[in-house]
């Protein structure tokens, strides 16, 4: 009898600590962070293709989206689908392409995150020499990679409402184990 009880008692332990564990990883899921595996070359040289990132989901709930900003957000084109891209330009910004850059407020847009000699070209949203305006509540994002990329060029802003999260952190694999840097965009 004596060892019925003490098997219950550990089993009982067992399942109250897995119960709590889940709960706790719910609450992190669901409201705090969460995994997403880049997926493509979009965002190469600063990403690679199989990394995996956290995302901060509490930037979209109390903070602001700034334009520099490494972001995740549902796809406007595929909505089972979840691209990672950099935010260029925000509301009240104008976007424009000129000679292979963005022009972003009349100003040629400083890369830095860029491999030098880089390239930009237009889409069916945004081609070369035409100028865009960003509305309330929207952004125009770009991959880091723009001759492999899908973005706002070529399927136009992103509404708030379909950012997941602001990216922070490259955790697997562990030879690329990193915080991920924002650039700054002025």
């Amino acid at each position: 009898m004596f060892i019925v009880r003490k098997i219950y008692y550990i089993l009982f332990d067992l399942i109250q600590t897995l119960v709590i564990a889940g709960a706790i990883f719910v609450v992190i899921y669901a409201f705090l962070f969460r995994p997403y595996q880049v997926n493509g070359l979009s965002m190469f040289p600063n990403f690679e293709n199989g990394e995996y990132v956290l995302t901060n989901l509490i930037t979209k709930r109390f903070g602001e989206f700034k334009k520099g900003d490494v972001i995740v957000f549902h796809s406007p084109t595929e909505k089972n689908k979840d691209f990672i891209k950099r935010i260029i330009a925000t509301e009240g910004d104008t976007i424009s392409l000129s000679d292979g850059h963005y022009i972003l407020n009349g100003k040629v847009l400083e890369e830095d995150y860029l491999p030098p000699n880089f390239v930009t070209t237009g889409g069916n949203f945004l081609s070369e020499g035409a100028q865009v305006k960003v509305p309330e509540g929207q952004y125009f994002v770009s991959g880091d990679n723009r001759s492999n990329s899908s973005d706002s060029r070529e399927w136009g802003l992103v509404a708030k409402s379909e950012i997941i999260g602001k990216s922070f952190f490259v955790y697997w694999p562990l030879n690329r184990f990193r915080v991920v840097e924002h650039a700054e965009i002025n």
